[in-house]
């Protein structure tokens, strides 16, 4: 199963610990902004939490990724990534960059 793991640059970060292996990268784009950073990660164990680090006050949750949607492959869960990131018209683009 994959999720998607969402981190907007001077609000939130979201780590990816060892329970989940990222598969792609990609930076959402408003108007060429950079708004969001996706990661699809595979889940490796039932069970997995995820951090969640807001910059301006370093306060961490703690999110059980059963309460993330789950996609049963990497192109069901990009296919959902390109709905959400999508306006009619508008300069929206998303742009793959390295997982690693």
């Amino acid at each position: 199963m994959y999720v998607i793991l969402t981190s907007k640059p001077g609000e939130f970060t979201t780590e990816i610990n060892g329970d989940l292996r990222p598969v792609e990268a990609y930076d959402y784009l408003f108007y060429g902004h950079r708004k969001a950073h996706f990661v699809i990660a595979e889940l490796l164990a039932d069970g997995t939490k995820v951090r969640v680090v807001e910059e301006a006050t370093k306060i961490v949750n703690t999110v059980p990724t059963k309460f993330l949607p789950k996609f049963e492959t990497v192109e069901k869960a990009y296919d959902e990534l390109k709905h959400l990131t999508t306006f009619g018209q508008m300069g929206t683009v998303l742009n793959k960059v390295d997982a690693g």
